[in-house]
């Protein structure tokens, strides 16, 4: 609290300072009030932030330095004044200053998935045919938002205050950057209007053209190599452990997703509007399209209007807009069914091929790799491009010494699209595959109907083992922190680990004799992998790396069968039997237990201590045995999973669709229309809520 002398003072210093500085405010003995205070404060507030966006954000500056400087002089006079009337997003604020020590790793409340990728109007209109297919619709209004090239980010609003910031990381969890994400300049701290208790968002952090370019005209002027493109700074930034220096980076963030626990909104574009309504950045190029005739439209619009923007747009995401459809529509295991990214054509670029080199993968799967003369596009070097496979090199009789055109296909991975013809030289010969092992030498093999040669020395060919090694200690598999891929590649080279069984086999005199592996990192190593014993059966599965096999599936797997002796010994006709496991995954399944040295390996694994037996939650009753249940629609006290879980519990199952073995239609709001239409048909009891939860208690 300010002593009144002390408050005297300073309203001398501000009397003195409006005099000097000619500002146009009519100053009385009564001007120093709460409420004329609060509105020179607003004001002031409110333009700079406008003043700061346009420096730092879009370099488009409008002020002269000293301009801005007694703005925000005035402001900072004002706020020591009324510190109580102090906005917490104030501008004399945003200029970080929260040193970290490192950043704190957290999971996701809502996994944060990708989305399935189309690049032609054709697939566009397959998802859409899928989707009135799935929901009984003859048309669907979706939400067209431009697809933004930056760093995906989750933002946590609590009572209106922005409490938490978490990056993306892989999806499952990420890192806490909540210091440095509250430095960018548009972003509000605090809230206004009528919003939910507790929200969470998802946007795009980056950065328009005209900030990296002034970025790194300063880089240049202190002798320091520019920055390669946008993305990649504004990915960099938010790992920058001194707030103050990330709020010298010219940020930007717009937010496309609004989850929150009440239902508040029945569609996407109603939350994105009141997002906007609460002071929140929401991009002004999104649009609802009724019909997939008019998102082609709106893609066309923007292919050619991209290039008038500010900021960097790979594309377009596609959401259904009711959210009860997307409900209904749910999820895969990686992708939401609801929503769909078009990516624009891509930046081509010509350069020479130079060679052809062979790269080999976890599974033994072969990859030709074309060698590039190192050639920029989309603000990057390309030295390297993939060729796939055989065919896609039979196909494009890309020879060795030929120009190339090379795109980013997603504007990611560098591949090569053609061959300039004209300029092959006249002695160029057709580009043989290689027939034997690039690392180990062993004769490859080629599967009917396969495009892929693969190397069969899985045992013994050094990138399929190191490979094997680091997938088994993954984050979505056995999770050994205190392993990464370097340590496996040091225990391969020095012969201590050559299969997953050896992991459990270390001793700590073996990882001391190792070159720069001191006692603390040794006893992390074993500590880390001794915890691992405790991941459930299904990661086990997913960690032992069998083809085809992914998390999904190993899930399926292991409650299906329960034991590991019961998939050892279960045949291709009950492999099959399980849902949603195909022919070519139950062949692939089958034949890794007929290879004695799998079995082997499972055995030193049991003898580990390591989990395969599938945990079975345990069931409340018996009152659901023999029905099935088809859950649709928007509930108010639970969500499909826990609905679902509820009907498992009690001896019930849970479909997909309506059938006529379908017992009871569990429907909540927004119930899809051809489901409910079909159960009516079929005479299906059609169950509330409140009439479920009355069957099982």
């Amino acid at each position: 609290m300010n002593s009144p002398l002390n408050v005297n003072k300073n309203i001398e210093n501000y009397l003195q300072f409006l005099q000097n500085t000619s500002q146009i405010i009519v100053v009385s003995e009564h001007f120093m009030n709460d409420e004329v205070a609060t509105l020179r404060l607003g004001q002031l507030t409110k333009e700079l932030k406008h003043h700061n966006y346009l420096y730092y954000v879009l370099a488009e500056p409008v002020l002269s330095d000293f301009e801005f400087d007694a703005l925000l002089k005035e402001l900072a006079y004002l706020e020591e004044l009324y510190p109580h009337l102090a906005a917490p997003d104030s501008p004399t604020r945003m200029v970080g200053g929260a040193t970290i020590d490192g950043f704190q790793t957290v999971k996701h409340q809502r996994p944060m998935l990708s989305l399935g990728n189309t690049y032609n109007a054709e697939e566009l209109r397959e998802f859409d045919e899928r989707t009135k297919k799935s929901t009984g619709l003859e048309q669907i209004e979706y939400v067209c938002e431009l697809k933004i090239d930056g760093l995906a980010i989750s933002l946590f609003y609590t009572h209106g205050k922005l409490t938490q910031a978490v990056t993306r990381g892989d999806g499952i969890q990420g890192d806490v950057v909540t210091e440095n994400v509250k430095t960018i300049r548009n972003l509000p701290h605090t809230l206004s209007g009528n919003f939910p208790d507790s929200i969470e968002l998802r946007g795009e952090i980056f950065m328009h053209r005209k900030g990296f370019e002034k970025l790194n005209e300063l880089r240049l002027a202190n002798g320091e190599a520019p920055y390669a493109n946008p993305r990649n700074v504004a990915s960099g930034s938010l790992k920058i452990k001194d707030s103050s220096e990330v709020s010298k980076r010219p940020l930007d963030v717009f937010l496309y997703q609004l989850y929150e626990d009440q239902n508040t909104f029945s569609t996407h574009w109603d939350s994105l509007v009141s997002a906007r309504s609460w002071g929140l950045p929401i991009a002004q190029t999104s649009e609802i399209c009724v019909g997939i005739e008019s998102v082609l439209n709106y893609l066309q619009t923007w292919d050619t209007k991209r290039h008038e923007l500010t900021f960097d747009t790979d594309g377009v995401v596609i959401k259904v807009n009711n959210k009860a459809l997307q409900e209904e529509l749910g999820f895969t295991a990686k992708t939401p069914r609801w929503a769909i990214s078009y990516k624009f054509q891509t930046e081509t670029a010509s350069t020479t091929l130079l060679g052809i080199t062979y790269q080999v993968g976890r599974t033994g799967a072969i990859t030709p790799v074309a060698e590039l003369q190192p050639v920029q596009l989309l603000g990057t070097t390309v030295k390297r491009a993939s060729l796939h496979n055989a065919n896609e090199m039979l196909r494009l009789d890309v020879r060795v010494g030929d120009t190339v055109f090379v795109e980013k296909g997603g504007e990611i991975i560098p591949k090569i699209v053609g061959v300039d013809f004209s300029a092959r030289q006249a002695n160029s010969l057709p580009q043989d595959y290689i027939e034997h092992c690039p690392e180990c030498h062993t004769t490859l093999i080629r599967k009917d109907g396969e495009a892929q040669h693969y190397c069969p020395n899985e045992a013994l060919c050094p990138p399929q083992v190191v490979g094997k090694l680091e997938h088994f200690i993954g984050r979505k598999a056995m999770d050994i922190q205190s392993v990464g891929a370097e340590m496996c590649e040091l225990l391969y080279q020095q012969k201590l680990v050559n299969s997953c069984a050896d992991f459990f086999d270390l001793k700590l005199e073996q990882l001391l004799a190792l070159d720069r592996v001191g006692e603390k990192s040794a006893q992390n190593v074993l500590a880390g992998i001794q915890e691992s014993k405790k991941q459930p059966f299904e990661r086990v599965l997913f960690a032992i790396g069998i083809r085809y096999v992914g998390e999904t599936v190993a899930k399926k797997l292991a409650q299906a069968f329960v034991t590991i002796e019961n998939l050892m010994s279960a045949s291709i006709e009950e492999l099959i039997a399980v849902d949603e496991i195909g022919q070519k995954i139950a062949e692939t399944v089958y034949a890794h237990f007929q290879d004695e040295n799998h079995v082997n390996e499972i055995h030193r694994l049991m003898s580990a201590g390591l989990q395969f037996t599938a945990q079975i939650k345990a069931k409340n009753s018996e009152k659901l045995a023999g029905y099935t249940f088809v859950i649709s629609g928007v509930f108010a006290n639970h969500g499909r999973d826990e609905l679902k879980e509820l009907i498992e519990a009690n001896g019930g199952k849970v479909g997909s669709g309506v059938t006529s073995k379908t017992s009871f239609l569990l429907a909540g709001d927004g119930i899809g229309p051809s489901k409910l239409e079909k159960a009516v048909s079929l005479g299906i009891r059609i169950l509330s809520e409140d009439e479920f939860l009355t069957l099982i208690a």
